[in-house]
């Protein structure tokens, strides 16, 4: 069994997971002959309701994932959140859990009338891929220069028209 918790982006349980996934996301990009920009995150753009980060806690109350939403500009589609961090420690990958904090990222996006959630990845990421697609995302035009990303997802959580 496992819990999801709400927590600052500072804590230092959240802080820890979040230096673990920059590693990886270095160790990656060395293998690519390219460069990861690692930077933390100011935690007012995850502070409610401009944001959230959330922790992934194991049965032996083990901190073993991570992720957040936070709120970006508007676009004619409406309000949009975009997921930012989501990790799973490698141990862990395989179990849906990575599934669980999309969904409530998503849960979370919608109370706060989100007409979009988006997202950015790099292609080496497969896996993350392949999970995005099977929660509805589809892939997009950029919306950002983020200078690690090579593709940009969508998933539409309600019409222009809903309001």
């Amino acid at each position: 069994m496992v819990s999801i918790q709400a927590l600052a982006v500072d804590d230092p349980r959240a802080h820890a997971l979040l230096a673990e996934y920059f590693r990886s996301r270095e160790l990656g990009f060395v293998h690519q002959n390219a460069v990861y920009t690692a930077t933390f995150p100011d935690p007012s753009i995850f502070t409610p309701p401009a944001g959230v980060f959330v922790v992934l806690v194991d049965d032996d109350e083990a901190d073993v994932g991570c992720g957040g939403i936070r709120r970006i500009a508007d676009d004619a589609g409406g309000i949009r959140y975009e997921v930012k961090h989501l990790y799973l420690r490698p141990q862990t990958r395989g179990r849906g859990w990575g599934r669980l904090l999309l969904d409530d990222l998503e849960r979370r996006a919608r109370e706060w009338d989100a007409a979009q959630l988006v997202l950015d990845t790099h292609h080496s990421l497969e896996a993350a891929a392949g999970l995005y697609r099977s929660a509805g995302f589809v892939e997009t035009e950029p919306f950002n220069d983020n200078p690690n990303a090579t593709r940009w997802y969508v998933k539409r959580l309600r019409s222009p028209q809903e309001g």
